[in-house]
């Protein structure tokens, strides 16, 4: 038996009601206020500032119309888009993108298959580059391993298992030895799938940094 879970509760489960989805939502745009957010015109989050993740929320599948507004208000919305949810799926919905040019990126938690017995104690970390003014990315380990290339702005990578332990990332522009980035102190559980997002903006304010979430557990 296995499963997918967050923080405690199931994620993704073979024994999960059929109809069980999950959403989170992530402000990763660099200069916009805090916000607050409306799932068909409920409110799901407030006051959720820049670089803040909330909580998983189960939802019904469907099409839910997404609206976010400056915190406190409810006119105006500086987005306005709908979001198919899938049955049996979790989504990260991201806020991305300067504030003229907002707006919302699904993304998916990619369910992941079953592995061999001697791979169950791995962590899982994937890469999300979400800073829309840096190039393409490579993240390697400060020895020179590459963990994932060339990754561009809007793109995820898949989850790749690595031995638990504390890790130091670097971030460079795809074909180049210059570390844009240092991650230090990336500490990886057993059984644990991460996501590394790239947040912020490359020689501005606020700065290319990383926020490191902790996406579920594979047991």
């Amino acid at each position: 038996m296995y499963m997918y879970t967050h923080q405690g509760n199931p994620y993704y489960s073979v024994d999960a009601p059929v109809q069980t989805s999950y959403i989170r939502v992530l402000h990763a745009s660099p200069d916009a206020p805090a916000v607050d957010v409306y799932a068909n015109d409920n409110l799901i989050s407030k006051n959720l500032s820049y670089k803040q993740l909330t909580p998983y929320l189960p939802v019904m599948p469907g099409i839910y119309n997404l609206k976010v507004y400056p915190a406190g208000q409810q006119v105006n919305p500086v987005i306005n888009t709908n979001v198919t949810v899938t049955p049996n799926s979790a989504f990260t919905i991201a806020a991305v993108g300067k504030l003229a040019n907002i707006g919302l990126l699904p993304i998916h938690e990619i369910y992941m298959p079953q592995v061999p017995m001697n791979m169950m104690d791995n962590s899982y970390v994937r890469f999300v580059h979400l800073s829309p003014d840096a190039p393409a990315v490579d993240i390697t380990l400060p020895d020179g391993t590459k963990l994932f290339e060339n990754v561009s702005y809007k793109e995820y990578t898949n989850y790749i298992g690595v031995k638990p332990g504390t890790y130091t990332l670097q971030v460079k522009p795809t074909g180049s030895d210059k570390v844009v980035l240092t991650v230090p102190n990336v500490s990886l559980m057993p059984g644990m799938l991460y996501s590394v997002y790239a947040v912020g903006l490359v020689g501005e304010n606020p700065p290319l940094e990383a926020i490191i979430s902790s996406d579920g557990k594979y047991q």
